[in-house]
């Protein structure tokens, strides 16, 4: 990550519940002992830690899939290829598997990113005991709150993908298959994310955008409040408000800038990689190239031609900026690897591709804004309120529509979700949207026939539990239905 000097904490997964069998083995270079957390430089290491976790290693610097996880650096696997967006250029191999709804259990990248969220979690309980004793009295309620918040965080990625799942808070043993592998009702696991939401609002400030931030978890709860199923629009609707009138953020003028200038005032959370650098690149730049290969696959996160579509008709100027088309190929544009040169030919992704140091967005403004005007919608179908139309229109209007003549009257939810598509595209919020808009079993039931997937049912919504998780369990850990 850039601009954050990393302590390489690989032994954190071990520290925090000295499981070995629950997660990946983990670099022989890592520091293993509780005493290496005896002062505040220590604890902010370890918190830093769990961004690095978040992060994941690249695959093209160590490619046995069971000494590393890979962080966030799969999850356009689990979320944008299962979708009508995009796919994968071949039906080869566990990766092809997303977009054809034929994962199961033993899907080694759907059992990396289980693992890596746990990572994430395991780490922060682990910190979070080392605190009270270690860090600066100044510091400590912000090192909780940002460790919670990162909790949070892995645990709203569990429960969209998985459902029900072991909720553990605390550091535990590596006996107690109890708390490590009991599937909690997700209402339970929503309880912990909101509390661990609100305490991290009422600590953080705005400081950081590659750190947790206040923003980061107002941006986040209000999300899970349009998500839970127990929804609070009006809640959601206050704090994407209190993130407006911040003042903190702004649209970028030009779209391109948002992910080309990174930590841009758009940003509010990102993890951030560096370029040529092993230990802190990333991967899936490389693979999102097809018609000149970059990456280890033929091409992943190829543009379904509904997804083209959409973006003629809705995308303003978006979809320039968003795809590129280099000879029968359609290839993401956002996360192009430096040094990118299209105008050749063949086209030059620069030296570093697979060594890429474009930033991965969790969350920025515009999703806020289009949050905005989905929290006011709230139950109904549509809206004629003028702050919903605002925050829609702002978004819009970046993307060359008319602020006065593009204007509507009202806007609905199909309205919304169709311009979250076109803004957010490739940055794996359109299953989670499809899910929350509560359409994803249409959609996704349409194009699996369109495109000729036999396998897709309305269980397939849910990721299967990892069965080398449940096979440690000794069965105690369920399988979801449908696998």
């Amino acid at each position: 990550m850039k601009n954050i000097k990393f302590i390489l904490l690989a032994s954190l997964g071990f520290a925090i519940c000295s499981c070995e069998d629950f997660l990946n083995p983990l670099p022989e270079s890592a520091v293993v002992t509780d005493t290496f957390y005896e002062s505040d430089a220590d604890v902010l290491a370890g918190v830093i830690g769990v961004y690095d976790a978040i992060q994941g290693v690249n695959e093209n610097t160590e490619t046995n899939e069971s000494r590393s996880n890979r962080g966030v650096q799969f999850e356009y696997l689990l979320t944008e290829h299962r979708t009508d967006n995009t796919r994968g250029a071949t039906t080869e191999g566990s990766k092809a598997d997303f977009h054809r709804y034929l994962v199961n259990a033993n899907n080694v990248e759907s059992e990396d990113y289980y693992q890596s969220m746990y990572e994430v979690i395991f780490r922060s309980n682990n910190i979070m005991d080392f605190v009270p004793e270690a860090a600066d009295e100044d510091n400590q309620s912000r090192y909780i709150a940002e460790l919670k918040f990162l909790r949070a965080y892995a645990y709203f990625n569990l429960v969209r993908l998985y459902g029900d799942v072991p909720l553990v808070t605390t550091v535990v043993g590596p006996s107690d298959n109890e708390a490590l592998f009991t599937r909690v009702p997700t209402v339970q696991i929503y309880d912990q994310i909101v509390a661990d939401l609100q305490e991290a609002i009422s600590v953080l400030d705005n400081t950081y955008k590659a750190r947790a931030s206040r923003a980061a978890a107002q941006g986040l709860l209000a999300k899970v409040y349009l998500t839970k199923d127990d929804r609070d629009y009006a809640t959601a609707a206050q704090l994407c408000q209190d993130i407006i009138n911040s003042g903190d953020y702004s649209l970028e003028e030009d779209f391109t800038d948002v992910f080309y200038n990174e930590l841009n005032d758009e940003i509010i959370f990102a993890i951030q990689y560096q370029v040529a650098n092993t230990l802190e690149s990333q991967s899936f730049s490389s693979e999102f190239t097809s018609a000149v290969r970059q990456g280890r696959e033929d091409g992943l996160n190829i543009l379904n031609e509904n997804l083209i579509a959409d973006f003629t008709a809705f995308g303003g100027d978006r979809g320039d900026k968003s795809y590129v088309t280099i000879g029968t190929s359609n290839e993401v544009a956002k996360f192009l690897p430096e040094g990118t040169d299209l105008s050749t030919n063949p086209p030059s992704y620069g030296i570093n591709a697979r060594n890429a140091g474009n930033d991965w967005i969790i969350l920025r403004y515009a999703d806020v804004l289009l949050m905005h005007a989905e929290a006011i919608i709230g139950s109904g179908n549509s809206t004629s309120d003028g702050a919903a139309i605002d925050s829609y229109m702002a978004v819009r209007a970046r993307a060359g529509f008319d602020p006065v003549a593009d204007r509507p009257a009202s806007i609905s939810k199909n309205d919304l979700l169709t311009e979250r598509r076109v803004e957010l595209a490739f940055e794996n919020q359109r299953f989670f949207d499809l899910v929350r808009f509560g359409v994803a079993d249409e959609v996704l039931s349409a194009h699996a026939s369109e495109m000729g997937y036999g396998a897709y049912d309305a269980r397939k919504l849910l990721l299967p539990i990892p069965a080398r998780e449940i096979n440690l369990s000794e069965g105690l850990l369920t399988q979801n239905p449908g696998y």
